[in-house]
Formats: C-alpha cells, structure tokens, sequence
C-alpha cells in the first residue's frame, strides 16, 4: 500500500492523522479513497501539489503509484515574474 503523508492543514480536518496507508494503482484513486474516508478534505485538495516518491507533479492523477511509494500533499506556491508579481 503507497503511504499518503498529509500537511497540517489537511491533518487538522482528519483528527490529527499525519499519514494513512492506501492501496490504489494511481494517484487519483488514492485521493478518491482518501476522500471516502474522510470527506471534509475534499475541498482542499485543489490547493494541493503531489509529490511521489520525490517528483512533484501538479497534476499527478494519472501518475502510478508502487505498493511501496511514498505520496506527499504539498501546498502549491504561487509565483512568477517580478513584473507579474509586482516585486
């Protein structure tokens, strides 16, 4: 089963679990699954990079995870060129 590793933000809506293990082929029935756990996180995983087994993908649903991979929701950071950011 891949081991999905959860940020604090998602960890506060799931009574504190930091990581959950999950069998699923892909990234996108991984998530579906996490979500049929624990439906308050839905909504904030549009929010949320993948990284899996250390590449972070932004749109990670068709990636294929190992029985082994170790899956990370990762806050997207926003950025760009100093003209489109105002710096």
């Amino acid at each position: 089963m891949a081991t999905l590793f959860l940020p604090r933000a998602i960890a506060s809506l799931v009574d504190g679990i930091d990581q959950v293990e999950i069998d699923a082929p892909r990234v996108v029935e991984l998530l579906q699954e996490l979500v049929r756990r624990y439906p308050a996180v839905e909504d904030r995983l549009g929010e949320m990079a993948v990284a899996v087994d250390g590449d972070i993908y932004h749109d990670a649903d068709y990636v294929p995870l190992q029985p082994n991979s170790d899956v990370h929701l990762v806050p997207r950071i926003a950025g760009g060129s100093p003209e489109e950011t105002g710096a």
